[in-house]
């Protein structure tokens, strides 16, 4: 079995995510002991932002690539196959500006190509990387998932539950610590409830599946 790291925090090792991919990591391995895990750190290796240069060889051009073109398309089709060929993808998500990290952003911008993760038919769109398990370390200064007005603020998770799909991935589970940044006791509670859903979603995944039905009920 194949699982992918990912972090993308800014903040080194201040950053919940951060801690939070590591346990689930860990946890993973413990529970599937013949895991093997590449890691990937999205600051450390960002790829630049999308451009045309990374656009074009995805527009059906492949002669007269320019350097530049070949070089970008380069760093897309590493990111690809590696995404390709995880089995488990788990994700650090911090909560920036109510949404994710521009490196993850730029990453999964460098996935989402035609033929490869997803594909156009007469029915609409498919997603191509099916039976994958990803899941997502999201960490939250403040308090979002209680409140109406906090919903609509919130396009992390919900941007990523989105694209996830769209690549065919339906088994994405979420383990969430908000309030982080409410005091050293709103810290400590979220920790406590993400180390549950660790193992809720690690060591019995049936039961964080069935959870997660109740609460889109």
């Amino acid at each position: 079995m194949q699982l992918l790291h990912i972090d993308s925090a800014i903040t080194g090792h201040q950053s919940v995510s951060r801690q939070l991919t590591a346990q689930i990591v860990e946890a993973w391995q413990a529970s599937h002991p013949a895991t093997q895990v590449q890691y990937l750190d999205l600051v450390a290796e960002a790829p630049a932002h999308f451009t045309m240069d990374a656009m074009a060889p995805r527009t059906g051009q492949t002669e007269g690539l320019s350097e530049a073109q070949q070089r970008e398309n380069a760093v897309s089709e590493r990111l690809v196959r590696q995404f390709l060929a995880a089995d488990v993808v788990v994700i650090g998500a911090p909560f920036y500006n109510f949404s994710i990290p521009t490196q993850l952003k730029a990453w999964i911008d460098r996935l989402a190509q035609p033929g490869r993760t997803f594909r156009y038919t007469a029915n609409g769109p498919e997603g191509l990387a099916k039976g994958k398990t990803v899941i997502i370390a999201s960490s939250r200064g403040g308090v979002y998932s209680t409140s109406d007005t906090g919903q609509a603020m919130e396009h992390q998770e919900s941007y990523l539950q989105t694209v996830l799909g769209f690549f065919g991935v339906t088994d994405v589970r979420f383990v969430r610590a908000e309030g982080v940044a409410m005091g050293a006791d709103a810290k400590a509670q979220a920790l406590a409830a993400a180390a549950q859903a660790i193992a809720a979603h690690v060591q019995h995944p049936e039961a964080a599946n069935r959870e997660r039905l109740a609460e889109v009920a």
